[in-house]
């Protein structure tokens, strides 16, 4: 990455897969971070976590990622937020684990059971260590008969925790849209997380950056890199990650034919400056 440093000065850095495992933090990718903005560099981390970026960066320094490696960090529940508060004074079901449940805070809605909701808030499974999104089948019909709409707040369908596949929100969002459901989706690949960004990077460094400036490192190809192709920024794609086992120019050839507007300029076995 060192040579991509004057080039791009502007890196919108994925989190899971790219800088850690959810277990494990990886070191050459927080010294290659860490090292672009000793170069006056702006790293801003973007993450689908479905929580408020306060909770991400705790989380974060808990995995030993510490502030010199990044600038800001934006997360999918920050965009979440603005689609829950169009049901201010409603009753919004829950569907995923409790630890989420800090992205409703100070947000003037209810929670309630699915009987009683307006709408449903989608950040996972409720335990994505033992279920799938199999094992939602009767939830997501109940919330079709009553056409209700979910709000996803994690685009992604699986993550790699450790030496496993984990899914997440996106999963059940795509099963719930494939039943006809309708489905409100934050986060990576959609516009508002990369204009935020955007808006983000022109206020920390005095002027918008061109998107010529701007570098999109990430694993996931239905999420990041489909996200910085739509958004129109060269892309370097970390192979650890979702995708782990490809070889780097099989994956890069695989994500090309899946989306052929991706400027992939670099693919990676790992994030590392040299």
């Amino acid at each position: 990455m060192q040579d991509l440093s004057e080039r791009y000065p502007v890196w919108l850095c994925d989190v899971w897969g790219v800088i850690h495992d959810g277990v494990t933090s990886f070191g050459k990718a927080l010294d290659a971070l860490t090292r672009h903005r000793r170069n006056r560099g702006l790293v801003i981390l973007l993450t689908n976590a479905p929580r408020p970026r306060e909770d991400v960066i705790r989380q974060l320094a808990g995995l030993g990622v510490a502030s010199p490696a990044y600038d800001l960090v934006i997360t999918s529940g920050d965009v979440t937020r603005s689609l829950v508060n169009r049901h201010t004074g409603g009753k919004l079901y829950h569907l995923g684990p409790e630890r989420d449940l800090g992205l409703l805070r100070g947000l003037p809605v209810d929670l309630a059971s699915l009987d009683d909701a307006q709408a449903v808030l989608c950040t996972g499974l409720f335990d994505d260590t033992n279920e799938t999104p199999e094992d939602y089948v009767q939830h997501l019909a109940a919330m079709r008969e009553r056409d209700l709409e979910m709000i996803c707040a994690n685009p992604d369908r699986q993550v790699r925790r450790g030496d496993r596949l984990v899914f997440c929100a996106g999963a059940i969002a795509e099963r719930y849209a494939a039943m006809g459901g309708r489905v409100a989706m934050a986060g990576k690949p959609f516009p508002p997380m990369y204009e935020l960004a955007l808006s983000e990077a022109a206020r920390l460094l005095g002027n918008p950056p061109a998107k010529a400036q701007i570098l999109a490192i990430g694993d996931g190809p239905e999420t990041d890199i489909a996200g910085a192709a739509a958004f129109g920024i060269d892309i370097v794609l970390i192979a650890h990650g979702v995708s782990r086992g490809h070889a780097p120019q099989d994956l890069a050839h695989a994500v090309n034919a899946q989306f052929p507007d991706a400027r992939i300029i670099r693919t990676l076995p790992e994030l590392i400056w040299s």
